[in-house]
């Protein structure tokens, strides 16, 4: 027996049941009508359901796997532990006024947080002027937002032993010919790029020809600490750094100093990926910058150290660009 002999059977045994068999020829056609309205019904049902489905599978392969989670990372410029703490605090800000979950992702190397951005393991980084450049060179589209009121004009110091008998000038004392020299990370602004630069404007010579011994410390307390020690006679570093760790009480002034100040140039930004909008929303990035700006807590500015951030944009790390090119960083 089909289907629909079967139902049919059924509402006739109802029906003589409750004594309405009369009606049997007038109701036939309603119940045939009952049926196929059923099974319409069921197979509609069935069809909306599996094209919802399709349609919830595809925008997700649309979307990131954490789209809701924004992630940023740092140059380590200092030591690990400095950073923890300064940019742990500036993600609970962000989440705070942003209104998605903001996260710090830590990374090894100036290299590693370039690769990071890249890769968009993180859609936000605090990078100095070169790391920046590098890494919206490597991601189309991304956008320098803000930087210290500072980093408009940025400056790195030489730093001496005393041992050295080299003191201050204007201009860079030749007697720094045939020392030890170090510099920070191979990838710093201000403790490798622009140092490097002017060391080869004034002497004609790369940092291996006029040097005895060249090495990387990686961040910037470490230069001080290995110059500050003798393991180096002469290095570059960053003047925030400097000063930071001069008010900390880490600088002997009998034993290290400082024998040149550079021209200044443009240094430390926020950049954020070009697709952040895409992703988080349209007016994500601006609102990120406008956060950032915002940033008025004594606490939080001093950890970096900056008196406040303020707008940036790409163009104003061109010096940094036409630097690393005439150096040979850029090809």
């Amino acid at each position: 027996m089909d289907a629909g002999a079967f139902i049919e059977s059924y509402y006739l045994t109802r029906m003589r049941k409750t004594n309405i068999v009369s009606q049997c020829n007038t109701l036939r056609p309603q119940i045939y009508f009952s049926f196929l309205e059923t099974i319409i019904m069921t197979i509609s049902k069935s069809i909306f359901t599996s094209l919802a489905a399709v349609f919830l599978f595809f925008a997700a392969l649309s979307q990131p796997a954490n789209a809701s989670e924004f992630k940023f990372t740092a140059i380590p410029d200092q030591d690990t532990a400095r950073l923890q703490q300064r940019f742990g605090k500036i993600a609970d800000y962000l989440t705070n006024s942003l209104g998605f979950k903001v996260t710090y992702v830590p990374v090894k190397s100036y290299a590693a947080s370039v690769q990071a951005f890249k890769n968009n393991e993180v859609q936000m980084a605090w990078f100095g002027g070169l790391s920046g450049v590098q890494a919206r060179l490597a991601v189309p589209g991304s956008v320098a937002i803000a930087q210290g009121v500072e980093d408009e004009h940025f400056i790195s110091y030489i730093i001496a032993h005393s041992s050295t008998g080299i003191h201050a000038n204007q201009k860079l004392s030749p007697e720094i010919a045939g020392k030890t020299f170090t510099f920070g990370s191979k990838g710093s602004t201000s403790g490798r790029l622009m140092p490097e630069y002017f060391i080869r404007e004034q002497f004609g010579k790369s940092p291996d020809q006029l040097f005895s011994r060249v090495g990387f410390s990686g961040d910037h307390s470490k230069t001080i600490a290995l110059v500050q020690s003798g393991s180096y006679q002469l290095g570059a570093v960053n003047f925030k750094v400097w000063e930071k760790e001069m008010a900390a009480g880490k600088i002997d002034p009998e034993k290290i100093s400082v024998i040149w100040k550079t021209p200044e140039y443009p240094d430390y930004n926020w950049t954020v990926r070009g697709d952040v909008d895409d992703v988080y929303g349209v007016g994500t990035i601006v609102n990120i910058q406008k956060a950032l700006i915002a940033i008025d807590d004594p606490e939080l500015l001093e950890a970096f150290p900056r008196k406040q951030f303020i707008k940036a944009d790409n163009s104003m790390y061109a010096p940094i660009l036409k630097t690393g090119k005439a150096i040979g960083v850029f090809r």
